[in-house]
């Protein structure tokens, strides 16, 4: 008997939550009004990196909104707006820790790739998150094993999802 309450009264709360339309399991969280978005290509303005970092970019963080939220994709003056550019790439030499000790991992090998992509997002129907920002992330290799043309386009595939991940956090799900 206890099962079929608990069943119930799940059931009563997804009901509730799917059809006030403010929020989402996918996370989004935006008002029923909203019906579109547009998405600017992120112009790569980074000196280092694979050429096409554009259009790869822009291709999964629109791919990204599209799975994860009920938005109609337009061209331009979307309901939600985002655009940016990628700011920077960066291949840096890892330095070693002050308490590395001889058992430990050699990071002297390591190398890191850190992205950095600035982002803006504008809500037309309601301002209160709208943001002017940058986000950035990483990812470590050895270096000494691994040439960086085997893991690059890994490599940054992986910093571009956290990237568009911390994106959408920001925006339209409002972490």
């Amino acid at each position: 008997m206890k099962l079929k309450i608990s069943l119930f009264i799940s059931l009563i709360v997804i009901i509730f939550f799917e059809s006030c339309g403010i929020y989402s399991f996918t996370g989004s969280t935006l008002p029923p009004e909203v019906k579109t978005m547009s998405i600017q290509t992120f112009v790569n303005n980074a000196l280092l990196g694979p050429s096409n970092m554009s259009v790869s970019f822009t291709e999964e963080i629109k791919d990204y909104y599209q799975q994860n939220t009920g938005l109609i994709l337009v061209d331009q003056e979307g309901d939600i707006q985002l655009e940016g550019y990628i700011e920077s790439f960066t291949l840096t030499p890892v330095a070693a820790s002050a308490g590395a000790t001889a058992g430990a991992a050699d990071l002297s090998n390591q190398s890191r790739i850190t992205i950095s992509v600035s982002a803006v997002y504008i809500n037309t129907k309601d301002g209160t998150f709208d943001f002017d920002k940058r986000f950035s992330n990483f990812r470590d290799f050895d270096s000494a094993t691994t040439d960086l043309s085997q893991v690059e386009e890994q490599l940054v595939d992986e910093i571009f999802e956290q990237i568009i991940i911390d994106i959408f956090n920001s925006s339209v799900a409002n972490w």
